[in-house]
């Protein structure tokens, strides 16, 4: 660790601890349960050992003042290891999504011998000029900007405005059913506390040391990346995919920044088929 504590990072598992181990990292401000449930219960039921974890700053694990994080991007790679070690999983098959997807990369780069496989869910390469490749849409950067002016003290703002978050980064070819999603990030708002911490991670730093080293990834890297993700578009997925030898690319074909359930057949044969032992 740099300079902070050993954080408690809370966990949770689904299925046979003796079947083969999928570690899910999640993205920036998202608690594990940004997992579903039922899709880690689907990815259990393949006969794989599922856990899934809240990052620093969210969920029930441990939380810094807002403003000034005490830990890096390579401290929350750290944890990601510490996870597996709680549960006495000596390697673990690496899913990662957006933000997690990068932090998964630094698990794959400083700890490679704890890593079977890497998976990176709409995101984007460590260590690599991206400067040429599409950027986030100007639709979500207006979206962006708003979030500026939100009190994220204020339960009723900030579930507000992370309902429109959603709705800004969904599937373009499957419905958005605002009504579960508020629903959800109600229940995500309350179990976490609230979300002020967790504006944290906007502010991190490392990784720094890893400049021009993807091409070393020794895991077998599968990315899976929506056709229409407004963060990250397609072409960073492709880039990541390019990058480390071996590389595969799965298509969601109109898939947005998001694990929509109508995706989940295609998400999860794509991650059972990459982790079969």
């Amino acid at each position: 660790m740099t300079n902070a504590a050993a954080p408690e990072i809370v966990s949770q598992t689904f299925g046979d601890p003796g079947n083969p181990a999928i570690l899910l990292i999640m993205g920036a401000m998202a608690s594990m349960l940004w997992w579903p449930e039922a899709l880690c219960k689907k990815l259990a039921g393949e006969g794989r050992f599922v856990i899934r974890y809240d990052n620093r700053d969210t969920g029930l694990s441990t939380k810094y003042a807002p403003g000034a994080p005490p830990y890096t991007f390579d401290d929350m790679a750290d944890d990601a290891v510490g996870v597996l070690d709680s549960h006495g999983v000596g390697k673990a098959h690496v899913v990662g999504m957006s933000m997690g997807g990068m932090v998964a990369q630094r698990v794959a780069l400083r700890h490679p011998s704890r890593v079977i496989s890497l998976t990176v869910i709409s995101s984007s390469p460590v260590g690599i000029d991206t400067s040429h490749l599409p950027g986030t849409t100007e639709a979500y950067m207006e979206h962006s900007a708003a979030g500026a002016k939100v009190d994220w003290s204020d339960r009723d703002q900030v579930i507000d405005f992370v309902v429109k978050d959603a709705h800004a980064i969904a599937s373009t070819t499957h419905p958005f059913d605002e009504k579960a999603m508020r629903a959800f990030i109600e229940q995500d708002y309350d179990r976490s506390g609230g979300l002020l911490s967790a504006t944290n991670h906007f502010m991190l730093k490392g990784g720094e040391d890893f400049k021009g080293r993807l091409h070393e990834m020794e895991a077998p890297l599968l990315v899976i990346h929506g056709t229409a993700d407004p963060i990250f578009p397609i072409e960073h997925g492709a880039a990541l995919a390019d990058t480390v030898a071996g590389g595969r690319l799965v298509r969601v074909e109109g898939g947005g920044h998001e694990l929509h359930p109508q995706d989940w057949p295609t998400i999860a044969a794509a991650i059972v088929a990459h982790t079969q032992p």
